[in-house]
């Protein structure tokens, strides 16, 4: 069987070799990138801009843009006919493709994420190790976190005023950096659309700058759900231990803080959800404008046969929607979350709609194409390109959030940052 043959549907004149090659992976390879790139802008708007207000959300989100780091290679991973051979885009990086560059980008980013992180964290580590080694007995899984924070510390024990100013720096060098190389982390994933000439709806020179938008708006909105969820499982738990100490911060503290910060990250949020919007619709304008050659299939695809997708889904639930959430008064926490979701929903939408929708119509301009995702796995390829693949891609992210936060905390630690 062709690739693609078991969930294209054709209608009308297509040619027998078209199909839609490009199928859910790859709606979420740009999608992911994109939640990692957004993560990381939330988190250097701490630390490069000194935005007092979202210091407790900015460490969350520096770890969380950890933690989605090694999923953004996982659907082209999947989407591979020989995905073992893809290692090899990060062994012989070069510029000579979009593709290929990947290897050098995802590396550096890599490099500059865990950098930061570990300036962040040295001085819980230096405290932890101090902490374990001044027990006189150890159980065995404090020697083992005593030889795990040992490493980590890599041999910088020293917490004085000036150590701890250096660290600050290079935070925000490391920071400042960052924010361009996660740009274009996501943004070549933009150039990679927008600069196939074969393609009517995806070659336009806006695709980057609007690919890099909506992932910071992304990034942001999940940051602000994950945080609400995670911040409700705290309150539960505290709640229950609280009753034998006292001590414990209590829930309406809990609350007090948690509404700060969402209230402040939803501003944010709203400002990258506008500039996202006025790119989106200034394409859109654009092209009814020019009316090109391929204009008369394209305006089929876009108010006919995905309008639904596209107006409905994309612009009314994905931004409208949220938009009129997050402006009305008296922000709540559950409004925040309903609307977080709904602009993850939304950017998601324009992923799919840019990766199927640009492979709806056939090269001939007289037939059309449809994607039928896979829901039930009956062979491996089917839940590689399927629903299955795709959750799997969307759970990964939030297990090795769970693992790393069991080693790097991202609540309840003191430091001089």
């Amino acid at each position: 069987m062709v690739h693609g043959e078991a969930w294209t549907i054709k209608e009308f004149f297509v040619y027998p070799n078209e199909y839609i090659y490009w199928s859910i992976q790859i709606v979420m390879y740009p999608f992911m990138t994109g939640l990692v790139a957004g993560a990381f802008v939330l988190s250097s708007l701490y630390h490069v801009f000194g935005v007092k207000q979202l210091k407790d959300i900015a460490r969350f989100s520096l770890v969380f843009s950890l933690a989605l780091l090694p999923v953004a290679m996982l659907p082209l991973l999947l989407h591979l006919q020989q995905p073992m051979r893809g290692i090899n885009v990060m062994m012989t990086p070069h510029f000579t493709s979009a593709i290929a560059a990947f290897g050098i980008v995802f590396s550096t980013y890599g490099m500059i994420v865990a950098s930061e992180i570990w300036f962040v964290y040295r001085q819980f580590i230096v405290e932890t190790v101090m902490e374990l080694r001044a027990k006189p007995q150890r159980r065995a899984v404090e020697s083992l976190q005593l030889a795990l924070y040992s490493m980590l510390s890599l041999g910088a024990m020293d917490l004085s005023p000036e150590a701890m100013h250096k660290d600050e720096r290079a935070i925000g060098i490391l920071a400042g950096i960052g924010i361009p190389v996660a740009c274009f982390l996501h943004g070549y994933a933009g150039f990679i659309f927008g600069s196939v000439k074969a393609n009517a709806l995806w070659m336009t020179p806006l695709m980057p700058v609007i690919f890099i938008c909506s992932a910071i708006v992304s990034g942001i909105a999940l940051c602000i759900a994950t945080y609400i969820i995670t911040m409700e499982i705290r309150k539960l738990i505290f709640n229950r231990k609280r009753k034998s100490n006292p001590r414990l911060p209590s829930i309406e503290e809990l609350k007090s803080a948690e509404i700060q910060v969402v209230t402040i990250t939803v501003k944010y949020l709203v400002m990258f959800l506008v500039l996202a919007i006025t790119l989106e619709l200034l394409d859109l304008i654009f092209r009814s404008y020019t009316a090109v050659k391929s204009w008369d299939i394209l305006r089929s695809v876009i108010y006919e046969r995905d309008f639904f997708k596209i107006f409905v889904l994309q612009y009314g639930l994905g931004d409208l929607v949220p938009f009129i959430i997050f402006l009305m008064p008296r922000l709540t926490i559950r409004r925040a979350l309903v609307g977080s979701l709904l602009v993850l929903m939304g950017v998601f939408m324009m992923r799919w709609n840019v990766v199927i929708g640009g492979q709806a119509f056939s090269a001939s301009f007289s037939g059309f194409m449809d994607y039928k995702l896979p829901i039930w796995p009956t062979s491996v390829e089917l839940y590689k390109e399927g629903l299955f693949g795709a959750l799997t891609v969307i759970i990964t992210p939030f297990v090795l959030f769970y693992l790393v936060t069991r080693v790097l905390p991202v609540f309840g630690i003191k430091d001089s940052h």
